[in-house]
């Protein structure tokens, strides 16, 4: 049996397998993903992104609590900060999912950004088609927290959430920034925290500055450590997805992330190709600016 055949067939081991290909951007990657490719587009993609310290990887935690208490098969995407010496993730969300680790339902991935902006590594959307394919029902990617470079994974989730903590003056400039276009539901986390109302208050101001078309993002407030909230959470994600089927609109979202897909492969054959014309110039070019046309030229691009 073939390797997409095993991921198909519900084997674990054969996931794990490919999910490794994919983070390490093995050339057999791209001919799994081909095959697995029109068996995906079933799952439910929710990007879980904001700052640092915001309490994403907790959030995620009770929420796939959550999602297993309604028998939905889960996946976990936790993007994080790249280790200098290995070129790994330096947190490891899986350590503070251990709850988890033996539900043969709950497949949890962390990766490293490897200098990928945007929060999202660069195979994050490879690897959420994977899961889809292997028939997660839900697909939970969490960023590793950039501020407003975040904007990324709207690109790639149906559903995002901007998680806000109190007293932490970087949400309220990330709010300011252009992250809260990219909310579907707002999250206030820490809920116990005195400031916990005076951010409700500041987010509902920053939205009234904005028009909205269609849906109004959420707000909810939780206490991610203890549970708290999280349902009330889950309850608007499921009406946001309700409302995206009843307008149609969750096509044109794939649709959206269907060419943002398509561009960054494009862009990455470009770059592999670029660097090995840079490789094969070396230093004879003494004008950066001639270099780089003869480049473009031979590259077949002017």
């Amino acid at each position: 049996m073939s390797l997409p055949q095993q991921i198909l067939s519900g084997d674990l081991r054969a996931l794990a397998r490919a999910a490794t290909l994919i983070e390490n951007r093995n050339s057999a990657a791209d001919t799994l993903l081909r095959e697995l490719f029109p068996h995906s587009g079933h799952a439910i993609t929710i990007g879980i992104t904001g700052a640092p310290g915001a309490g994403k990887s907790t959030l995620v935690d009770k929420l796939t609590h959550t999602l297993r208490q309604e028998n939905k098969s889960v996946g976990i995407i936790a993007v994080d900060p790249t280790s200098p010496y290995t070129g790994g993730a330096i947190l490891g969300d899986r350590i503070r999912m251990l709850a988890h680790h033996a539900d043969p339902h709950v497949f949890i991935r962390s990766m490293a950004t490897r200098g990928w902006l945007g929060g999202v590594a660069a195979a994050t959307t490879d690897m959420a088609v994977l899961l889809d394919a292997a028939g997660k029902d839900v697909v939970l990617v969490e960023t590793v927290g950039v501020g407003q470079d975040e904007v990324e994974i709207a690109k790639l989730a149906a559903v995002t959430v901007v998680v806000l903590v109190p007293g932490m003056g970087d949400d309220v400039q990330a709010i300011k920034a252009g992250i809260m276009e990219i909310a579907d539901v707002f999250v206030v986390n820490k809920a116990d925290h005195p400031m916990a109302n005076q951010l409700r208050r500041e987010i509902r101001s920053a939205m009234e500055m904005l028009e909205w078309r269609g849906w109004i993002p959420e707000l909810v407030v939780t206490q991610a450590t203890e549970g708290t909230g999280i349902d009330d959470l889950w309850s608007a994600l499921e009406r946001h997805f309700v409302y995206l089927n009843e307008t149609g609109e969750i096509e044109s979202r794939r649709q959206l992330a269907f060419r943002h897909r398509v561009r960054q492969l494009a862009l990455g054959r470009v770059e592999r190709r670029l660097d090995a014309a840079l490789l094969a110039a070396g230093e004879n070019d003494s004008d950066p600016y001639l270099a780089a046309d003869r480049i473009v030229g031979e590259l077949g691009l002017r």
